[in-house]
């Protein structure tokens, strides 16, 4: 009985480490406001997005898009002059985060407000990519380039490593569901099934190349994140099962490796293994966070 009271508690403490690296100090109060807080929704609770979205693969499928987004030369020119990625990852990856679950979770109030902020910060972020080409965060093209880079990601990684994959009929509604989201923030004409989001990725092929910018961002994100040492082996897992997830010709831009066999056999089985055990972690946070709030609207499912 001890020793299963204990075995709870170090479950709880890991999965409330993991969540406050996702969602930053503020994490409890925001899931509280973005689950408690009565109204409709963007998504009704049966929606793909939601599945999608609350699964531990995301941790996998967020790095695999930093990854994808990079070879984007005014994406990247963007990243590299207005965002401090380097100095402060962390503040980067919870602010996202918290896009994501007010977007899916949250009310429509709350999404559509998130949203407003967004595109305010779009609108000044502008410069000139070492290649004399102008860029503006809030271009409908170079936006469309960041939101399937996403959402093909998340869906990729949720295929390979999620709770319950989708079925066609699911991938083609996720799909959709995403480009709800990607209107509210200036996206034109955004995919809605699976296979027009791989359509829109091969027509923005000739436009991705390797970039110093973007060998830099990969070098960071996979071999320097700013994380201690009991944690670096771990990372390393999710880090291999991302690029594992990539394609080759997303790779070679990028310097990283391509290795079949290794990648069909012992990546998966550790990313699985490691994806669960996030998964295993995550659920007992959430499940005290229901026990903390009571009979919320809805249930706390982020």
């Amino acid at each position: 009985m001890t020793v299963s009271l204990d075995f709870s508690r170090v479950r709880e403490r890991l999965g409330a480490g993991l969540f406050a690296m996702v969602a930053g100090p503020d994490g409890p109060r925001n899931r509280a406001r973005i689950h408690e807080t009565a109204g409709p929704r963007w998504f009704a609770e049966d929606r793909p997005i939601r599945q999608v979205h609350a699964d531990a693969s995301m941790f996998v499928g967020g790095l695999r898009a930093l990854l994808l987004q990079s070879l984007h030369p005014l994406a990247m020119a963007g990243v590299a002059e207005h965002s401090d990625y380097r100095g402060d990852p962390w503040g980067r990856l919870q602010r996202t985060s918290t896009f994501l679950a007010v977007t899916t979770f949250g009310t429509a109030t709350d999404a559509q407000r998130a949203v407003d902020r967004v595109r305010g910060i779009h609108r000044r972020v502008h410069g000139v990519a070492p290649d004399g080409k102008p860029y503006r965060a809030d271009d409908p093209h170079l936006l469309e380039w960041v939101h399937i880079a996403e959402v093909d990601s998340f869906l990729k990684a949720y295929q390979r490593y999620g709770a319950a994959p989708l079925d066609q009929h699911g991938r083609d509604a996720y799909v959709s569901d995403t480009a709800r989201v990607a209107e509210s923030l200036g996206v034109i004409d955004p995919p809605r099934t699976e296979a027009a989001l791989r359509s829109r990725l091969e027509l923005f092929r000739p436009e991705l190349r390797s970039t110093e910018s973007a060998r830099e961002a990969a070098r960071f994100l996979l071999l320097t994140p700013p994380l201690s040492l009991p944690a670096r082996a771990p990372y390393g897992v999710l880090a291999s099962a991302a690029v594992g997830l990539l394609p080759v010709w997303a790779r070679l831009p990028l310097r990283l490796p391509y290795l079949p066999v290794l990648e069909a056999t012992g990546v998966r089985l550790a990313g699985g293994v490691l994806v669960g055990g996030i998964r295993w972690a995550l659920e007992a946070n959430r499940a005290a966070a229901n026990r903390a709030a009571g009979p919320a609207r809805g249930g706390i499912q982020a």
